[in-house]
Parts: structure tokens; sequence; C-alpha cells
């Protein structure tokens, strides 16, 4: 460290490590933003493939939990790493340490479904890896810009900082376009390793600038009694009332990468002359981040500047007041799409529009006066309890999307392989599941069946507790603990029902795109005669136009659903669809042949080698509308 600059040279120019700087955060934010664009989306769509066998498919709530879990992670280590770098080794020290785990995190990411570890305990490590590294930056590198800068040229800070935030979008633009691509046509090995490699370049670029940069000692013990002291606790206290209302921004915001991804999918995604994926919508809030910078520094502030005095605190306030209106905007919408609408995905970009004036305001200043309010020797923990405001909202958000999921027998499905069977008359229990497992085929003996053939049954008790009474549910596997039956005593009800609810659509319009489901309460009129096993009428609800949601409560008041669109619609593909590069669609009879050419591997990688080839999937033969092999994309 001797042979490093401690203090800013004397001069009205541009620092020279500047440039660094902004390089090592575009890369830097080029691959956090690439891998947590396509996180929702994978979790939701892609994680249960990797395994093998298959394992069940994430709830879209239960995604956006994990996803601002993992965001929670990643603004709360930010307090750890600043401590570290103003107490004991600096800031240029703990950005290159933590910025190997970050590449490390990206690699186990990019070898989910390999050998060892199970593609979540993968995931899970990766994420984890991702949120100590990103979180031993975010406080350093940004307070690492401003001690740059010396007395003379301080009147720069603001517009590099300024240059600093573009950086973040403009890698995080192009990331944004980029990974739900790759994703779609590579698979997530590919998705997830190019932001990896973004990664590895950010740290050399980093290094390269070591010689160019003013590296403040740290504090070591001064600083811990100035953070302990009553100066400074009353400087954390003073800000942090302030991080609590900005806690709610960041439980909103953030909400852009998982709650609106998944609206996305129920919107036209046609916009522009392009058809979008829906993870890559985001890319809007980048571009015009970047749009938008120049006119509120240039044009709105200086205007409203001449109504009132604009102060930091009051520009937070505004934006707290405009991301209220964004998100009232993003509500209205999805009642739209409950009502069984399709509204087009423009109305995303407006709401995107007044979200990211609000992140203007909110976000951008809050660094600012953050810097500037904290004492020298605490810039980074400063810094770090700014963040520590984001990672407040993702966990309240987290809680809510964790508080409103309903358990169900996927716990049970998911652990259907590793189950011993029970001897007779014992029992174990699984999520709460009192449950009894049986093999109908000896387990030495499951490779000579067919991927259709039940070879294992678990019984679960229902509302009584008791075993071999009707309200019992049979779950039927087959070789592969792939799940084939779920049999309740409300099956003949739900049936019913929703063999009315397909007529319906079907005979609502002789155009295929026109064709519309009931509304509730015409749904409801529809299945009003059918009644679940406590006498109970069937509850009925329209999703989007061509997705409803059927529910029987039973005696117990848990309700069974199916969630699904109009069987037909399956059925009336075309005889053949070519997928391109080897791959196509085929029905033959009533099975659905898929054909997987060589070539298509990675394509379809996230398929267990033992499908590669032709895949031959049937209906369900135990009801109408039972698809569990098509029951996630």
């Amino acid at each position: 460290m001797a042979a490093y600059r401690t203090t800013p040279a004397d001069t009205e120019h541009l620092p020279p490590g500047i440039p660094y700087i902004i390089g090592n955060e575009a890369a830097e934010r080029f691959s956090y933003y690439g891998m947590r664009t396509i996180l929702t989306v994978f979790m939701f769509r892609y994680l249960h493939l990797m395994s093998n066998p298959a394992a069940v498919a994430m709830s879209r709530a239960e995604a956006q939990e994990h996803y601002h879990t993992f965001s929670s992670w990643v603004y709360f280590f930010p307090i750890l790493g600043a401590i570290v770098a103003d107490a004991f080794t600096g800031k240029y020290r703990i950005i290159i340490w933590v910025s190997v785990l970050y590449c490390l995190g990206h690699l186990a990411l990019a070898l989910m479904g390999g050998s060892g570890l199970s593609a979540e305990h993968w995931m899970w490590l990766g994420l984890f890896l991702i949120a100590l590294g990103s979180g031993g930056i975010k406080p350093c590198v940004s307070a690492h810009v401003g001690d740059q800068f010396g007395r003379r040229n301080e009147h720069l800070m603001e517009k590099v900082y300024q240059w600093f935030y573009f950086s973040i979008n403009f890698g995080s633009t192009f990331s944004t376009l980029l990974t739900p691509w790759l994703l779609e046509w590579y698979g997530p090995h590919v998705a997830f390793g190019v932001p990896g490699v973004l990664m590895a370049i950010a740290t050399l670029m980093f290094w390269l600038g070591r010689n160019r940069y003013i590296h403040v000692p740290p504090g070591g013990t001064a600083f811990l009694r100035e953070v302990f002291s009553r100066d400074g606790a009353l400087t954390i206290l003073r800000l942090s009332l302030v991080y609590l209302c900005i806690a709610v921004f960041w439980a909103l915001f953030d909400q852009t990468s998982s709650a609106w991804v998944l609206q996305a999918e129920d919107m036209h995604l046609r916009w522009l002359g392009i058809d979008w994926l829906p993870a890559q919508i985001q890319v809007l809030n980048p571009i015009l981040v970047m749009a938008m910078i120049p006119l509120f520094q240039f044009l709105a502030y200086p205007a409203i500047g001449r109504v009132f005095r604009l102060t930091p605190l009051r520009k937070i306030g505004l934006g707290l007041f405009v991301m209220a209106a964004g998100f009232g905007l993003s509500a209205v919408v999805q009642g739209w799409i409950d009502g069984g609408g399709r509204p087009s995905v423009a109305w995303q970009f407006l709401a995107y529009v007044i979200i990211t004036a609000a992140e203007i305001m909110v976000s951008i200043t809050g660094l600012e006066f953050s810097y500037a309010q904290a004492p020298k020797t605490m810039k980074s923990v400063i810094m770090a309890v700014w963040l520590l405001s984001v990672s407040l909202g993702n966990y309240v958000t987290a809680l809510v999307n964790h508080w409103i999921q309903v358990p169900g027998i996927n716990a049970v499905v998911a652990r259907a392989a590793d189950l011993t069977p029970t001897a007779a008359g014992g029992e174990a229990t699984v999520a709460g599941w009192k449950l009894r497992v049986s093999d109908t085929v000896r387990r030495d003996a499951w490779s000579s069946r067919q991927d259709t053939d039940p070879v294992r049954e678990i019984r679960l008790a229902g509302h009584d507790g008791a075993f071999d009474t009707p309200d019992d549910v049979l779950l039927s596997f087959n070789r592969f603990a792939t799940l084939l039956d779920v049999q309740t005593r409300e099956d003949a009800a739900l049936d019913s029902a929703k063999e009315k609810i397909d007529a319906f659509f079907f005979a609502s319009s002789a155009d295929d795109t026109a064709k519309e489901l009931p509304g509730d309460e015409a749904g409801a009129t529809l299945v009003a005669d059918l009644r679940d096993s406590a006498g109970r009428p069937l509850r009925y609800h329209r999703i989007t136009r061509d997705r409803f949601r059927l529910a029987a409560d039973g005696p117990d008041g848990t309700a069974w659903v199916f969630t699904e669109k109009p069987r037909e619609a399956i059925h009336r593909a075309p005889e053949r669809f070519e997928l391109g590069r080897g791959t196509s669609l085929e029905w033959q009879g009533d099975e659905l042949v898929i054909t997987i050419d060589e070539a298509t591997k990675p394509f379809f990688q996230r398929m267990p080698p033992r499908v590669r080839g032709t895949v031959r999937i049937r209906p369900h033969a135990a009801g109408p509308g039972r698809w569990p092999w098509l029951a996630t994309p």
C-alpha cells in the first residue's frame, strides 16, 4: 500500500482512476443484471427441469419469494464489506477479493445441473457467492469514486456520479436484452456463463487501474471508535430514519424484475414491431434512465427550482409520490388481466417511464446525499446503511410472497424419489402431510417399465387424519418419480365443471383468436349445479382470456384447484409443427411426439439424456384436462 497515493492531487481535472472505475462498473453491472434479469423466469420455468428426474415446478409466488430473498442478501452484505474496508483492508483490497468470489458465484450458476450437487443447491451456492461478492463491492466502489476527488476538483463529483450511474444502466441495458435471448435459445449454462465472463473482465479492469487510484487508508480502531461514538451513532440514526421511508420505494421498484416480468407473460408482447420476451421488457428501465438523466439535470430540476428550493430530501420525497403513481398504473393493468383481458405491453412502458422518473429522484439523489452526509472515515459504512434500505424493501416483498403461498403437495412430490416404502400400518410425515408410501413394482424392476406406468403410490391422509377413508389423496409416480396422477374425492365434480367451461370456450367464437372464457359470474352459473364432497358449490375464476381456475374446498376448507387452459386448445395444434434445428412436434392420434435431433442438444440441454431422441407425451387417462407432463412450459 505504501506505493499507492493516499491523497488526491491538487488539480481541477478529472481524477485519472475514474475511467477504470466506470469501466469496471459497466462490466460488473452487465454481469449482475444479466443474471438477475432471467432469475425469476429461470426459477419458474427451467430449474425443475435441470433435476434428474425432473422436479416439481415452482409457483410464481415461490419464485418471487426466492428472487427477493436473494436481492435482500445482495443489499444486506454491503454493511459487512463496508466495515471490513473502512476498518481493516481499505476499499481497493476488499473490492478485488470479493470480485473473485463474485466470479465463482457466476461459475456455480453456469454449472447448474452438473454432477456433485443438485441443480437447486448449485443455484443457491452461486446466488450466495454473488450476494457476498456484490455486497462487498457495492458500498466500496461508490465511495471509492468520491475518494478520488480533492478540494479543487470536487465540483466535478456530481457530474461523475451521474456518469457512474449512467455506466450502471449502460451495462445493464445490453445484458437485459441479451441474456433472456440466450436463455431461450441456448439454455441456462450459456445464459448464466456469459455474465460470468463479463464479471471476470470487470475484475481485470479494476486491477489495471490500481496505480491510478487514490487509496484512502483504513481507519482501524479509530474508525470503529467513530462509528460507535455519539456523533457516529447519531449520523447513522439520522440517516436511517430517511432510509426507512426509502425502503418502501425499493419494495415496489425491485418487483419490476419479478412480478412485472410475470405480468408481462399475460400481456400482448408484440410492440414496436418486435416480439418481446417477458424478461426483456426490463430493458426499458436502463434505457429510460440514460435518456432521462440529462432531462432532469438540465430541464426538470431547474424548472422545479424556480418554483421552490429543491433540496435532496425534497427530491426524494417527490420521487416517492411519483413511484406510487407508477405502481397505481401497474395495478390497473393487472386488474384488466384478472378480468380476462390481454392488454398491450405498451402499458408497462408507460409505467416504466413513471417509475424511472421516481428512481432518478430517489436513487441518484440518495447516493449523493449519503456520501455528502458521511464523515470521511465512514463513507463506506454510510453507503452500506443506504443499501440496507434496499435489503429491507426486498425482505418485506419476499415475506409477502411467502405469506400468500397456499400449502400444497409439492413438497411431497419433490421428495417422491427419496422416500422409502413404509411398513404395513406405518406412516411418515412430510411437510405436514401424514403419508404412506408403497411400490406397485419392485424397485429393481422399475427400469423395465414404460414412462406412463405407475410404479409408486403415495397415499396422503386427508382432513380426518386417518388412512383408507374417502378424503385420502392418492399420488401415482412413474419410474423417474414423475407425478402421473392425483386422485381426490373432488375429481368428479372438478372434471365435470371443466368440461362445461371448455365447451363454453370453444363455442364462444368461430375464430380461434377470438375465443373467450366466461366471466366470473357466467362461469359460476355454468357450474352452479355441481357440488364438492361437502355439498359446497365449486368456485370459478377467469384469470385471462384463455386461462381459468376451478376450486373445490371440500370438508376441510382446503381447495383442490385446476389452473389451466381449455384442453382442446392443445389438441388443435397443427398436426406437425417444425421448430427448426432438427426439432419437430407431431400429433399421432392422441399422442404428442417430440423429435429431437442430436444437433439440438444445446436447446434441450435441460432434458435428461434419456429423453434426447424421441419423446412421447400422452394425455392423462384419469380425467379430462389432466396434463402433468405439460403442466410447466
